[in-house]
């Protein structure tokens, strides 16, 4: 392909490739299929100043192959995988540093639109590393393929923050470019760019074929370069066509081809040859070959290629399953599918196990323990990405499947891993009605695993005597049967309830053994101990130590591929930036877990969104934002408020645990004392705090509570709450020591439960610093609430100012605010916001909706129109 009107990026890649010897960079290459992506490349590596190149192709197979193009990388690296069972992201990323550490290297990675995760993790690896390597990482991928939640996403959000990273957009081209590359035809630019909208393969296309009328698709194009293939070559296309990643070489001589037949085709233009062997040169063409197959042959074509495979003892399960499938053969997808999803899983790249499985299961034979067996796995897989009901759905019917053929240790194995996904779906009721059906029978394989799965439930409820009972089950029998991962996930729960209790010992034991199952690959175990170590150190007010936790736990989420946890830590960020009044963040993070849907790490992001609100804060770009600053029962931040903190007391109830009600009920307390009015809830849970208060582990939320309840009048419950067992703080608060409470919450890092203490000081000058402590935070509603009752005991305070982030701009725009008017006014779309910012689309739509509202502008275009006027130029 000619390359026009692409003179820019050429030198912008040509000073990385001058510059890796200095430092490495990555650069990503983006445009609508045919943009001319790989030409732009290969203009760029095939000079002789070019270094050593390595590439590696993503493939559109129906589920892509579980670290593809990194293997295709290693090979031509003289490197290979890293030992012969499943490998691990961390030790692929290492091979791939090495291999790359010897020598100037270009990695080229293309067509990443069709990556499967595991190859993700290891690029992610390898782009933290790449500037301290002689590397330039290249990258292509098709932007309009890319959606939320595509594979790729999380790469590109690294690319975003990287100061060594850069994306360069091919755009389709002008006009006049179209008419460069139609010198010497009689075809009009006008009307070819009107029909191809300036895609260059379309417009090159085309001009292969100006002796032509002027063709109506780029299909037709593509088949005209095909009209003169004698039939027998014409086949060799279409078997071609069949092949998404190529056909080896080897295998030619298999299904039939011979060298002349390759002669004869290879002057369409449509093909290349390379390291993987024969293959189209444009995915567009192969797909145009494969779609003028005649209708019913296609299916006899897929069966030769996959016996040839066969026969060549090919192991790549994710190809042969691709063709299997496509040959319509029940039995081998069935077979490679299920092997595919098990290989896919060990690697990491769950979603790509889920679509192996789901393919797997329809095509089963009528075998039930078979069907059940991919079920359970199936489940599993779904479990892992987050696909919940779906996870039901699967173990629902395995269950069903066991129970009808009368398997007890399927039974209770599917029960037990039902009991897990109802829990985090924030179901505890059904959680334990599926457990004790896991244990019903002792003698089963499940025994010890549905043990600890009700340990685990009942240390979750702080029942402390429940926990110990089934761990001691637990580890009795897997002491018996050598279940290594039963004893660790015990011995996890173990360390989780004695820091619970006050038992610091449980912190360094929760490390030890979180570090243990990594180390064994227990993917989900490990990051399920730095989850619960997090919570636990955020709950009893830790925040610094909380801090460290997650910025060490959360990367290993992402890297090990466990997003449930990844969406609980997110969650338990959320809420250690809420208590830190850092509001932008905890919103962020907050958003971020909403929009993922997992019930068991929603509670905190609705109470963390309700508070923000509640608070009158302007979290950037929520609704609650908009309307702070009012203090009216009826106002729109209220509204916000109260949707969240009904959503977060809904699911409290639904998981009936004190460390999910008693925060649940302190939030709902905050908003009957902003709004001066009682709340039922309150009145249920009042009389029976001093019950609750006697269970391990629950004096920080039992404290937290009481403080609130004793500023709406407790009393008038007959509750006494300097009575019940409380942490610090809270005791501090409750006997009138609101000085000293304050310095104990500064010290502590939260600047918001400071202010406030300060604002209930019996000292006025005290007070007044609390309150306007408080309107610095941002929290207007809270200060203003404040204000009012120190104005009834006749304390003066002066007039409420603005925020200082709103001061800096004459629109009152927070920091994020100006950020994204900022983007918008160089008409940035809310997709490439969302990437710029790193942050979800749905948190881009609305911080655009908060700053349109504030500028007093309809549309995107009025930002852009008046960017000067408005500073944003």
């Amino acid at each position: 392909m000619e390359i026009v009107e692409r003179d820019p990026q050429i030198a912008q890649l040509r000073r990385a490739m001058r510059g890796m010897g200095r430092q490495g960079h990555v650069v990503a290459v983006t445009g609508e299929p045919g943009a001319g992506k790989t030409a732009l490349l290969r203009a760029v590596i095939s000079g002789p100043e070019s270094p050593r190149v390595a590439r590696g192709l993503c493939d559109p197979l129906a589920t892509p192959r579980p670290l593809g193009p990194i293997r295709d990388v290693l090979a031509e690296l003289g490197a290979r995988l890293p030992g012969d069972g499943p490998p691990l992201v961390a030790d692929v990323g290492a091979r791939l540093v090495s291999a790359l550490s010897t020598q100037p290297t270009t990695v080229v990675v293309e067509d990443a639109q069709w990556i499967d995760e595991a190859s993700v993790d290891v690029l992610r690896f390898l782009a933290r590393r790449v500037e301290a390597l002689p590397t330039l990482l290249l990258l292509t991928y098709r932007a309009d393929d890319i959606g939320p939640g595509h594979t790729l996403r999380p790469l590109l959000g690294d690319l975003a923050r990287l100061e060594h990273a850069t994306t360069i957009e091919l755009a389709p081209l002008s006009v006049g470019a179209v008419g460069a590359l139609l010198r010497g035809t009689s075809l009009d630019p006008h009307r070819v760019h009107r029909l191809t909208a300036g895609n260059p393969f379309y417009v090159t296309e085309i001009a292969r074929h100006a002796d032509v009328d002027l063709p109506t698709s780029v299909r037709d194009a593509v088949l005209a370069s095909t009209s003169s293939v004698q039939h027998d070559d014409l086949e060799v296309l279409q078997i071609l066509a069949t092949a998404p990643d190529g056909i080896d070489e080897r295998l030619l001589p298999l299904l039939g081809v011979q060298p002349e037949q390759l002669r004869r085709i290879e002057g369409t233009g449509l093909l290349d040859r390379s390291r993987r062997g024969l293959a189209y040169r444009h995915e567009l063409a192969r797909l145009a070959v494969a779609d003028a197959i005649p209708l019913g042959t296609a299916p006899a074509l897929h069966a030769r290629v996959l016996d040839a495979l066969e026969r060549l003892g090919s192991r790549d399960l994710a190809v042969l399953t691709h063709h299997a499938h496509a040959a319509h053969d029940r039995v081998r997808t069935s077979r490679y599918a299920v092997l595919a999803g098990t290989e896919a899983a060990a690697s990491g790249s769950h979603t790509e196990s889920v679509a192996f499985l789901a393919l797997a299961l329809a095509h089963l034979d009528d075998s039930p323990s078979d069907r059940a067996r991919v079920l359970e796995l199936l489940s599993n897989e779904q479990y892992m990405v987050s696909r919940l009901p779906d996870a039901i759905t699967s173990i629902a019917a395995a269950i069903r499947i066991w129970g009808e053929v009368g398997d007890a240790d399927g039974v209770a194995s599917a029960h037990d891993r039902r009991a897990v996904v109802e829990y985090y779906l924030a179901r505890r009721t059904e959680a334990e009605r599926h457990a004790v059906l896991a244990t019903d029978d002792p003698s089963t394989a499940a025994y010890a695993s549905a043990c600890a799965t009700r340990a685990y439930l009942a240390y979750r409820r702080n029942d402390e005597e429940g926990a110990a009972t089934s761990i001691r089950a637990a580890r009795e029998r897997a002491l018996e049967t050598g279940d290594e991962r039963v004893r660790l996930r015990c011995d996890v729960i173990a360390a989780a309830s004695a820091l619970l209790r006050g038992s610091l010992d449980g912190r360094a034991l929760l490390v030890e053994h979180a570090t243990t199952a990594l180390s064994l690959s227990f993917d989900e175990l490990g990051t399920t101990a730095y989850s619960n170590l997090s919570a636990i150190d955020i709950e009893q007010r830790r925040y610094r130590e909380a801090e460290g936790v997650l910025a060490r736990s959360i990367p290993i989420t992402v890297e090990r591929d466990v997003p449930l946890c990844n969406q609980w830590q997110t969650a338990m960020r959320g809420r250690l930036h809420l208590n830190r009044a850092r509001w932008a963040a905890a919103a962020e993070d907050a958003r971020t877990v909403l929009d993922g849907g997992a019930p068991l790490a929603s509670m905190w992001p609705h109470l963390v969104l309700g508070l923000i609100a509640l608070r009158g804060v302007d979290s950037e770009g929520s609704a609650a934002g908009d309307a702070a600053g009012s203090s009216t029962r009826d106002a729109p931040h209220i509204g916000v408020a109260t949707l969240h903190l009904d959503a977060a007391w809904e699911l409290a109830t639904r998981l009936d645990e004190p460390l999910a009600r008693l925060p649940a009920l302190s939030a709902i307390a905050e908003l009957a004392w902003v709004l001066d009015r009682e709340d039922p809830r309150l009145h249920e849970v009042a009389p029976t705090l001093l019950q609750v208060s006697a269970l391990p582990g629950v004096t920080w939320a039992v404290g937290d509570l009481a403080v609130w309840l004793d500023r709406i009048g407790a009393g008038r419950w007959g509750v006494d709450v300097t009575l019940l067992d409380v942490a610090e703080p809270f005791r501090l608060e409750l006997d009138g020591r609101h000085d000293e409470a304050s310095r104990w919450w500064a010290s502590a890092g939260a600047p918001f439960e400071s202010a406030l203490s300060a604002a209930h000081s019996s000292d006025a000058a005290t007070a007044r610093s609390g309150v306007e402590d408080l309107e610095a935070l941002g929290a207007t509603v809270s200060a203003e609430r404040c204000r009012a009752a120190l104005r009834e005991k006749g304390v003066a305070l002066a007039a409420r100012g603005r925020r200082a982030s709103t001061r800096a701009n004459p629109s009152g725009l927070t920091n994020r605010q100006l950020d994204v008017a900022r983007l918008m006014a160089r008409g940035l779309t809310n997709a490439e916001l969302a990437r710029s910012l790193f942050i979800s689309p749905k948190t881009a739509d609305h911080h655009v909706s908060a700053v349109l509202t504030k500028l007093g502008l309809r549309t995107r275009r009025e930002v852009v129109r008046h960017a000067v006027e408005l500073g944003l130029a």
